[in-house]
């Protein structure tokens, strides 16, 4: 079973001043901020172009992601990618991270199970989201489904409520203060899993694209 002790927080693990996302990533390996770290492979890290026009944010790794040390990798990545394909996004012009950056799961058997991460997870490792702000210029950024959305928006974010729709960046975040970036505009959507999760896929897959799309389209 995963420990339990209260997170510390990531905050002592963010350098100072950094200078590129590599640097970021590279502290992020020996990050032990709240207790996901003892029971993960690695830290997951964000990737993509270092300034990226548009900013996708997800959840945490899942067990294929915390495998191979790369975000988006695995089922639902290989959705993604294919949403952003069908909604005429650039994805060379991507950068891609998540919210918590350990891998929550309970172990059955042989199997790891995935668990959503909770309020100290995604408060634990926030730092280092407000880090990769830092970095990148982005003119958009894609919230991809509630735990996302819980640490950019706040407690009071629903997916059903306020995805699909575009909101001012950094004016809608929960702490605009810790965002200091160029103005630009967030939209919330579905995480690419609830797709995989759906018993309607296509429906759910078009609803997915016809979100993006509102994204490329506010980018043009």
């Amino acid at each position: 079973m995963p420990r339990t002790e209260a997170p510390v927080g990531a905050q002592q693990w963010v350098p100072d001043e950094p200078r590129s996302i590599d640097q970021l990533k590279s502290a992020a390996a020996g990050c032990e901020g709240c207790e996901l770290h003892a029971d993960a492979t690695q830290t997951v890290f964000g990737r993509g172009a270092p300034h990226a026009r548009l900013v996708l944010v997800g959840e945490q790794p899942g067990d294929v992601e915390d495998q191979k040390g790369l975000p988006f990798v695995g089922p639902a990545g290989r959705l993604l990618r294919e949403a952003v394909d069908d909604s005429g996004l650039d994805a060379s012009d991507v950068y891609i991270t998540n919210a918590v950056k350990h891998f929550r799961f309970e172990l059955r058997g042989r199997r790891r199970i995935h668990q959503s991460p909770g309020p100290a997870h995604i408060t634990a490792c926030r730092p280092w989201l407000v880090a990769e702000f830092s970095l990148l210029k982005p003119e958009m950024i894609v919230i991809l489904g509630a735990t996302a959305g819980r640490a950019l928006l706040g407690p009071s974010f629903r997916v059903t409520q306020q995805r699909g729709r575009l909101m001012p960046w950094p004016a809608a975040a929960q702490h605009p203060e810790d965002f200091p970036v160029a103005e630009c505009q967030a939209l919330a959507t579905i995480h690419p899993s609830a797709v995989l999760r759906a018993d309607d896929r296509e429906t759910a897959y078009r609803g997915l694209v016809d979100d993006l799309k509102l994204a490329a389209a506010a980018l043009r």
